[in-house]
Protein backbone atom coordinates (compact mmCIF):
# COMPACT_ATOMS: atom_id res chain seq x y z
CA UNK A 1 0.00 0.00 0.00
CA UNK A 2 1.14 3.55 -0.69
CA UNK A 3 2.36 5.79 2.11
CA UNK A 4 -0.20 8.18 3.55
CA UNK A 5 0.10 11.90 2.90
CA UNK A 6 -0.11 14.64 5.52
CA UNK A 7 -3.61 16.05 5.98
CA UNK A 8 -3.91 19.71 4.96
CA UNK A 9 -3.48 22.17 7.82
CA UNK A 10 -4.24 25.46 6.06
CA UNK A 11 -7.78 25.74 7.36
CA UNK A 12 -9.40 27.11 10.50
CA UNK A 13 -12.90 25.60 10.83
CA UNK A 14 -14.07 21.98 10.68
CA UNK A 15 -17.45 20.32 11.07
CA UNK A 16 -17.65 16.60 11.85
CA UNK A 17 -20.87 15.01 10.59
CA UNK A 18 -21.41 11.42 11.74
CA UNK A 19 -24.47 9.25 12.36
CA UNK A 20 -23.88 8.04 15.94
CA UNK A 21 -22.31 8.87 19.28
CA UNK A 22 -18.90 7.09 19.33
CA UNK A 23 -18.34 7.25 15.53
CA UNK A 24 -15.64 9.92 15.88
CA UNK A 25 -13.91 8.13 18.71
CA UNK A 26 -12.26 5.24 16.84
CA UNK A 27 -9.28 7.36 15.87
CA UNK A 28 -10.65 10.55 14.34
CA UNK A 29 -11.16 12.25 17.71
CA UNK A 30 -7.42 12.08 18.40
CA UNK A 31 -6.90 14.08 15.19
CA UNK A 32 -9.52 16.53 16.44
CA UNK A 33 -7.50 16.98 19.65
CA UNK A 34 -4.42 17.73 17.55
CA UNK A 35 -6.39 20.33 15.59
CA UNK A 36 -8.00 22.05 18.59
CA UNK A 37 -4.60 22.20 20.30
CA UNK A 38 -3.41 24.08 17.23
CA UNK A 39 -6.20 26.65 17.66
CA UNK A 40 -8.59 25.29 15.04
CA UNK A 41 -12.35 25.21 15.65
CA UNK A 42 -14.11 21.85 15.36
CA UNK A 43 -17.83 21.27 15.87
CA UNK A 44 -19.75 17.99 15.89
CA UNK A 45 -23.08 17.33 14.18
CA UNK A 46 -24.64 13.94 14.97
CA UNK A 47 -27.39 12.69 12.71
CA UNK A 48 -28.93 10.47 15.44
CA UNK A 49 -28.59 10.05 19.19
CA UNK A 50 -27.60 6.40 18.86
CA UNK A 51 -30.73 5.29 20.68
CA UNK A 52 -30.83 1.89 18.99
CA UNK A 53 -27.25 1.05 19.90
CA UNK A 54 -27.60 -0.58 23.33
CA UNK A 55 -29.42 -3.91 23.19
CA UNK A 56 -30.38 -4.06 26.86
CA UNK A 57 -31.56 -0.44 27.15
CA UNK A 58 -34.80 1.00 25.79
CA UNK A 59 -34.17 3.69 23.15
CA UNK A 60 -36.02 6.26 25.26
CA UNK A 61 -33.43 5.77 28.00
CA UNK A 62 -30.49 5.21 25.68
CA UNK A 63 -30.85 8.47 23.72
CA UNK A 64 -30.09 10.92 26.56
CA UNK A 65 -27.42 8.63 27.99
CA UNK A 66 -25.57 8.36 24.71
CA UNK A 67 -25.88 12.09 24.10
CA UNK A 68 -24.34 12.74 27.52
CA UNK A 69 -21.50 10.32 26.77
CA UNK A 70 -20.87 12.13 23.51
CA UNK A 71 -20.74 15.45 25.35
CA UNK A 72 -18.03 14.01 27.63
CA UNK A 73 -16.17 12.64 24.61
CA UNK A 74 -16.23 16.10 23.01
CA UNK A 75 -14.90 17.69 26.18
CA UNK A 76 -11.91 15.32 26.12
CA UNK A 77 -10.73 16.67 22.75
CA UNK A 78 -11.63 20.35 22.96
CA UNK A 79 -14.92 20.38 21.03
CA UNK A 80 -17.44 22.90 22.32
CA UNK A 81 -20.23 22.71 19.73
CA UNK A 82 -22.29 19.50 19.72
CA UNK A 83 -25.59 19.35 17.84
CA UNK A 84 -28.04 16.57 16.98
CA UNK A 85 -30.36 16.27 13.97
CA UNK A 86 -32.49 13.59 15.69
CA UNK A 87 -33.02 11.31 12.70
CA UNK A 88 -33.93 7.74 13.78
CA UNK A 89 -30.95 5.56 14.64
CA UNK A 90 -30.48 2.43 12.56
CA UNK A 91 -32.90 3.34 9.78
CA UNK A 92 -31.30 6.32 8.06
CA UNK A 93 -32.46 6.71 4.48
CA UNK A 94 -30.62 8.27 1.59
CA UNK A 95 -32.74 11.15 0.40
CA UNK A 96 -33.57 14.84 0.43
CA UNK A 97 -34.47 15.31 4.14
CA UNK A 98 -31.03 14.19 5.30
CA UNK A 99 -29.23 16.13 2.58
CA UNK A 100 -31.22 19.26 3.41
CA UNK A 101 -30.46 19.05 7.12
CA UNK A 102 -26.74 18.59 6.54
CA UNK A 103 -26.66 21.35 3.91
CA UNK A 104 -28.35 23.69 6.39
CA UNK A 105 -25.69 22.91 9.00
CA UNK A 106 -22.92 23.51 6.49
CA UNK A 107 -24.38 26.91 5.64
CA UNK A 108 -24.69 27.73 9.33
CA UNK A 109 -21.21 26.64 10.44
CA UNK A 110 -19.33 27.47 7.21
CA UNK A 111 -16.54 24.88 7.60
CA UNK A 112 -13.56 24.54 5.32
CA UNK A 113 -13.06 20.89 6.27
CA UNK A 114 -15.77 18.30 6.91
CA UNK A 115 -14.98 15.01 8.63
CA UNK A 116 -17.42 12.14 8.24
CA UNK A 117 -17.57 8.35 8.23
CA UNK A 118 -16.65 5.81 5.59
CA UNK A 119 -19.30 5.65 2.86
CA UNK A 120 -17.90 2.54 1.19
CA UNK A 121 -19.24 -1.01 1.45
CA UNK A 122 -16.43 -2.32 3.65
CA UNK A 123 -14.04 -1.28 6.40
CA UNK A 124 -10.27 -1.74 6.17
CA UNK A 125 -9.70 -5.48 6.39
CA UNK A 126 -12.89 -6.33 4.53
CA UNK A 127 -15.57 -6.22 7.23
CA UNK A 128 -18.96 -5.03 5.98
CA UNK A 129 -19.83 -1.42 6.73
CA UNK A 130 -23.26 -0.58 8.17
CA UNK A 131 -26.07 1.25 6.39
CA UNK A 132 -26.18 4.35 8.61
CA UNK A 133 -22.49 4.99 7.91
CA UNK A 134 -22.80 4.51 4.16
CA UNK A 135 -25.88 6.72 3.94
CA UNK A 136 -24.37 9.52 6.03
CA UNK A 137 -21.04 9.57 4.23
CA UNK A 138 -22.71 9.81 0.83
CA UNK A 139 -25.21 12.40 2.07
CA UNK A 140 -22.34 14.59 3.28
CA UNK A 141 -20.68 14.55 -0.14
CA UNK A 142 -23.97 15.51 -1.78
CA UNK A 143 -24.83 18.13 0.85
CA UNK A 144 -21.56 19.98 0.30
CA UNK A 145 -22.72 20.76 -3.23
CA UNK A 146 -26.26 21.47 -2.04
CA UNK A 147 -24.96 23.97 0.49
CA UNK A 148 -23.20 25.92 -2.26
CA UNK A 149 -26.13 26.01 -4.69
CA UNK A 150 -28.72 28.71 -4.00
CA UNK A 151 -31.23 26.98 -6.28
CA UNK A 152 -31.22 23.78 -4.21
CA UNK A 153 -33.25 23.88 -0.96
CA UNK A 154 -34.23 27.48 -1.70
CA UNK A 155 -36.22 27.64 1.55
CA UNK A 156 -32.95 27.72 3.49
CA UNK A 157 -32.38 31.27 2.26
CA UNK A 158 -35.72 32.19 3.85
CA UNK A 159 -34.16 31.02 7.13
CA UNK A 160 -31.20 33.36 6.46
CA UNK A 161 -28.91 30.47 5.58
CA UNK A 162 -27.08 31.82 2.57
CA UNK A 163 -25.19 29.50 0.18
CA UNK A 164 -21.75 28.42 1.40
CA UNK A 165 -19.26 27.10 -1.13
CA UNK A 166 -16.23 27.27 1.11
CA UNK A 167 -15.88 23.55 1.92
CA UNK A 168 -12.47 22.62 0.52
CA UNK A 169 -12.23 19.00 1.64
CA UNK A 170 -14.29 16.10 2.97
CA UNK A 171 -12.26 13.62 5.03
CA UNK A 172 -13.71 10.16 5.63
CA UNK A 173 -12.54 8.25 8.68
CA UNK A 174 -12.32 4.47 8.63
CA UNK A 175 -12.08 4.17 4.86
CA UNK A 176 -10.46 1.16 3.18
CA UNK A 177 -9.10 3.63 0.63
CA UNK A 178 -7.36 6.04 2.99
CA UNK A 179 -5.04 8.59 1.40
CA UNK A 180 -4.00 10.94 4.22
CA UNK A 181 -3.18 10.83 7.92
CA UNK A 182 -2.66 12.95 11.03
CA UNK A 183 0.12 12.40 13.56
CA UNK A 184 -1.65 11.71 16.87
CA UNK A 185 1.40 10.93 18.98
CA UNK A 186 0.77 13.87 21.32
CA UNK A 187 -3.01 13.56 21.35
CA UNK A 188 -3.36 9.78 21.55
CA UNK A 189 -4.25 9.69 25.26
CA UNK A 190 -7.00 12.26 24.76
CA UNK A 191 -8.36 10.18 21.92
CA UNK A 192 -8.47 7.19 24.26
CA UNK A 193 -10.27 9.29 26.87
CA UNK A 194 -12.86 10.33 24.30
CA UNK A 195 -13.66 6.72 23.44
CA UNK A 196 -13.66 5.67 27.11
CA UNK A 197 -16.31 8.36 27.74
CA UNK A 198 -18.80 6.05 25.99
CA UNK A 199 -18.73 3.90 29.10
CA UNK A 200 -22.23 2.43 29.08
CA UNK A 201 -22.19 1.81 25.35
CA UNK A 202 -18.83 0.03 25.45
CA UNK A 203 -19.96 -2.07 28.42
CA UNK A 204 -22.95 -3.24 26.41
CA UNK A 205 -20.62 -4.70 23.77
CA UNK A 206 -19.28 -7.25 26.26
CA UNK A 207 -15.97 -9.04 25.91
CA UNK A 208 -14.00 -8.22 22.79
CA UNK A 209 -11.64 -5.62 21.34
CA UNK A 210 -13.53 -2.73 22.91
CA UNK A 211 -13.02 -4.07 26.44
CA UNK A 212 -9.61 -2.35 26.32
CA UNK A 213 -10.05 0.89 24.39
CA UNK A 214 -6.45 2.01 24.82
CA UNK A 215 -5.03 -1.24 23.47
CA UNK A 216 -7.44 -1.28 20.53
CA UNK A 217 -6.72 2.30 19.52
CA UNK A 218 -2.95 1.88 19.91
CA UNK A 219 -3.00 -1.17 17.63
CA UNK A 220 -4.90 0.72 14.93
CA UNK A 221 -2.74 3.84 15.30
CA UNK A 222 0.44 1.78 15.08
CA UNK A 223 -0.74 -0.05 11.98
CA UNK A 224 -1.67 3.27 10.36
CA UNK A 225 1.70 4.67 11.37
CA UNK A 226 3.43 1.95 9.38
CA UNK A 227 2.31 3.94 6.31
CA UNK A 228 3.10 7.29 7.92
CA UNK A 229 6.71 7.35 8.98
CA UNK A 230 6.29 5.12 12.01
CA UNK A 231 4.30 7.69 13.98
CA UNK A 232 1.05 6.99 15.79
CA UNK A 233 -1.53 8.15 13.26
CA UNK A 234 -5.16 8.12 12.22
CA UNK A 235 -6.13 7.99 8.56
CA UNK A 236 -8.69 9.57 6.26
CA UNK A 237 -9.78 9.28 2.66
CA UNK A 238 -9.59 12.88 1.51
CA UNK A 239 -11.86 14.34 -1.18
CA UNK A 240 -10.94 17.75 -2.59
CA UNK A 241 -14.16 19.67 -3.19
Amino acid sequence: MDDLLEMPTDWSTCLAVVPHPDDMEYGASAAVATWTDAGKTVGYLLVTRGEAGIDDLDPVEAAPLRAAEQRAACDAVGVETLEFLDFPDGTLESGLPLRRSIAAAIRQHQPELIVTVNHRQTYPGGGLNMSDHRVTGQAVLDAVRDAANRWVFTDLVDDDLQPWGGVRWVAMSGSPQSTHAVDITDSFDRGVASLAAHRRYLASLGAGPMSDAASFLRTVATQTGDRFGGRLATSFELFAM
